[in-house]
């Protein structure tokens, strides 16, 4: 029987990864990738947008 290994393209540097439990990193091709895309979250490089609220008082306005 053939086992199929799905790949994926690592978000990072666009290289194969296998998606599969024997990496640990995924959906990343290796710690080093995962670590900087880690780095550029904490550092706020990425955001997820959002709506602002009106508050009560900007209703009444």
């Amino acid at each position: 029987m053939v086992v199929k290994v799905t790949k994926v393209r690592c978000p990072q540097c666009g290289s194969e990864a296998p998606w599969n439990p024997g990496n640990p990193y995924r959906p990343f091709c290796s710690e080093r990738c995962k670590l900087i895309d880690l780095g550029a979250w904490s550092s706020e490089a990425y955001r997820v947008p959002a709506q602002e609220k009106k508050t009560v008082s900007e209703d009444r306005g």
